[in-house]
């Protein structure tokens, strides 16, 4: 919901940087990789109770995350660094919740809970861009150039970072939060799998 306002900001700085790491030969996939080792790092961290180191790992990922997609444009885009700069994402937002299950046993449940409406959302995210690519849709850009079609959702990347901010600025409130994100992402999945519907009834009609 927030990504089309962040990217305003943030996107002609990221631009810049990423133009002056490619011009120094800097691989995209190798930034792509480079942030997922750092992000996952915050696993251990968050396991053994470090969280502002590791919510220091987790928003250094978010700017591997960041400037990986402009060095590309910069330098040559590929279908394989779209697709392991997907990967590289779901597999560092899953990780997170983890360390903090790790970390509390009271909060496997909960970390748990978020997981598995991280799996809706990335299912509804991802089954929706499958769809648009089989039918030629094409995505609007409100979220900046992408390697395949974005669709929209309450819970999108800007959302799901200020939830990990907050869990790690409020570890012991991490049930209550856990819960209300997932309420949110459950919700975001559900609304991406009606808007899919009638987009599709609407257009093959």
């Amino acid at each position: 919901m927030l990504d089309p306002v962040l990217r305003r900001c943030i996107d002609p700085p990221l631009d810049r940087a990423g133009a002056w790491l490619a011009s120094q030969g800097v691989s995209a996939n190798a930034l792509s990789l480079t942030g997922l080792a750092i992000g996952l790092s915050a696993v251990p961290l968050l396991a053994f109770g470090q969280y502002g180191v590791a919510l220091t790992a987790i928003l250094l990922n978010r700017l591997f995350d960041g400037l990986d997609g402009p060095v590309a444009r910069h330098r040559r885009r590929t279908a394989f660094g779209g697709y392991l700069d997907v990967f590289c994402d779901m597999v560092f937002y899953a990780a997170v919740p983890l360390g903090f299950a790790l970390a509390q046993p009271e909060n496997a449940v909960w970390a748990a809970l978020v997981l598995t409406s991280f799996v809706c959302t990335c299912a509804s995210f991802l089954g929706r861009a499958v769809l648009a690519a089989g039918r030629g849709e094409h995505d609007r850009g409100a979220r900046g150039p992408k390697s395949f079609f974005h669709s929209a959702g309450l819970m999108e990347g800007t959302e799901t970072i200020l939830a990990f901010v907050l869990f790690c600025l409020l570890p012991g409130f991490f049930p209550w939060l856990a819960g209300a994100v997932a309420a949110l992402c459950f919700w975001t999945a559900a609304a991406r799998v009606f808007e899919t519907y009638f987009a599709t009834k609407i257009s093959d009609s």
